[in-house]
């Protein structure tokens, strides 16, 4: 599902009115149709209660003049407060606004904060409140009038409907400017907002509602999106069903380089996760030494004793052999719980460099990239980086912070600058892609908040490497069916202490959900001959 920054939104609408015909006054007639049609639907006793419609003097405002009419049509009792002169509206709003008088809709004009503080006992009387107030325009901190209004409709605690995006909200970062509504339900046009689906903007957003106004697909092609919002209908396309007569050898072979002392967990999850996610086979790559720990924690996991430091991490002597078993693999995935021995750095490096199958880098194996990020440029082989906030700041070399406060500018910079692919894990991960497009995740909570779920996620999307699906699809399907296996999880046994592995178990019922009926090819129904009695 496409998504969409207040610049492009604007554009699209210039063009469709501009370039097709058709009148701005039209698509804020659809727009005000169809939010009022999304408010008689989520509140069915509305037609019984009062609604106070809050607008300001904008585009935003004008929609909510085109609801107050389609309310009062439906025998509604509605009241328009509006922030500003009359005076002063202009264009389609003002156009809007000359309708509500002929059809008796009450409008009180609030201009400054004496009138508010007078207009509060009146407004008090609703049982939903409609915003209108600012749109999707706003960047700046919301001062006088507005915020005090906001913060009275916030006060109030009734059911709140926000118009395009609740007031206050940046539609393309999803941060408050100051102050903003929180909404129970929004209604957006044509597409979603960045700002809506990303945090902390989801939260002020609510339910979201999308309503068609018209934009002509060819306007939309002439204003490509970059953004993009992964869904179940979406990624069940590129589902690859699974032929009846396959075997493992059909599904893929994942090498996955991993562990240290202390560290065999970051291990056995990740192989033990490519298993979960449909790898026919998974070798896993390890200090010898670790080698009876890890065939116990994985006994379908095959491994393969490598060379170590004195202190059982890994070490680039092992590069020849590792090269050797990739031979067959279809990707490697690299870096949990590796440690950050210099031998270990100077392995990773070299398999950076010259890995020949497509690699997912994680955790330790990020940590050594960090230390050159240059290498990328001299790679032979695509690859999947999977930051966290701290593993991308040194990766960028900036803050945590920084990254916090910039993450699509801050992931689709790198991997626009080193053409990989890059997921920025958080609450609503990102996918920047080295064609600068992003796609938004969002599944997943806050019970992953847990050790070891990376590890999970880096053998998730080798799983998927290996069973021959390319890197993009393997990030964005990766990313997507690790939050809904944690969805499962939080769902059957709380959002609270459930751990890495208990993801990692509800993969195959996840990926079920996902594929539907695209599991596999044909039927399983085979006719067995009939035996007779004698």
């Amino acid at each position: 599902m496409h998504l969409v920054t207040a610049d492009e939104m604007r554009e699209m609408d210039r063009l469709t009115i501009e370039s097709f015909g058709l009148p701005g006054r039209v698509l804020m007639e659809n727009a005000g149709r169809g939010a009022a049609r999304v408010l008689m639907d989520t509140y069915p006793d509305i037609r019984d209660q009062s609604v106070a419609v809050v607008a300001g003097r904008g585009n935003n405002g004008g929609d909510g003049f085109v609801i107050a009419r389609y309310l009062a049509g439906a025998g509604i009792n509605v009241t328009v407060y509006l922030l500003s002169e009359s005076l002063r509206l202009t264009g389609d709003a003002a156009a809007n606004f000359s309708l509500l008088s002929p059809l008796n809709i009450p409008v009180r004009e609030i201009i400054d904060e004496s009138d508010l503080a007078q207009a509060k006992a009146d407004m008090a009387r609703h049982h939903v409140f409609v915003d209108a107030i600012l749109g999707t325009g706003i960047n700046a901190e919301v001062r006088g009038l507005f915020k005090s209004a906001i913060h009275y409709i916030n006060e109030r605690h009734r059911p709140v409907l926000s118009v395009d995006i609740p007031s206050g909200l940046n539609a393309d970062t999803g941060a408050p400017c100051g102050t903003c509504i929180r909404a129970d339900h929004t209604v957006t046009f044509a597409f979603p907002k960045i700002g809506h689906v990303l945090l902390p903007g989801a939260l002020y957003t609510g339910e979201l509602h999308v309503v068609d106004i018209g934009i002509p697909p060819h306007i939309v092609e002439n204003v490509p999106p970059r953004h993009h919002l992964l869904t179940k209908d979406d990624l069940r396309t590129l589902i690859l069903p699974r032929p009846w007569d396959t075997h493992k050898g059909r599904t893929g072979h994942a090498l996955v380089v991993a562990g240290s002392p202390g560290k065999t967990g970051a291990a056995a999850l990740t192989s033990m996760a490519a298993l979960r996610s449909g790898a026919g086979l998974v070798t896993l790559g390890i200090p010898e030494r670790l080698n009876p720990i890890l065939e116990i924690l994985g006994p379908e996991v095959m491994t393969a004793q490598l060379m170590e430091t004195a202190t059982g991490a890994h070490t680039h002597l092992s590069f020849e052999t590792i090269m050797t078993l990739l031979t067959g693999k279809r990707c490697l995935a690299l870096g949990p719980g590796m440690g950050t021995e210099p031998d270990t750095v100077r392995l990773v490096h070299q398999l950076v460099t010259q890995c020949p199958v497509p690699m997912v880098l994680d955790a330790d194996g990020l940590n050594a990239v960090a230390e050159n990020p240059e290498i990328l440029h001299h790679r032979k082989s695509e690859i999947i980086l999977t930051p966290h906030p701290g593993e991308m700041a040194r990766l960028a070399d900036t803050t945590t912070k920084e990254v916090q406060e910039n993450r699509i500018q801050t992931a689709r910079s790198f991997a626009q600058k080193y053409q990989v692919h890059l997921v920025l894990k958080g609450a609503r991960t990102l996918i920047a892609h080295p064609d600068g497009h992003i796609h938004v995740n969002p599944t997943g909570n806050p019970g992953m908040a847990a050790g070891g779920m990376g590890d999970v996620l880096t053998g998730i999307i080798s799983g998927f490497l290996a069973q021959g699906y390319g890197p993009e699809a393997s990030a964005q399907l990766g990313v997507f069916v690790h939050g809904l296996a944690a969805d499962r999880v939080a769902a059957e046994k709380g959002s609270i202490g459930y751990i890495a592995t208990d993801v990692m178990n509800a993969l195959p019922p996840a990926l079920a959900e996902l594929a539907g009926e695209k599991a596999w090819e044909g039927s399983p129904a085979v006719p067995l001959p009939r035996m007779d009695p004698l």
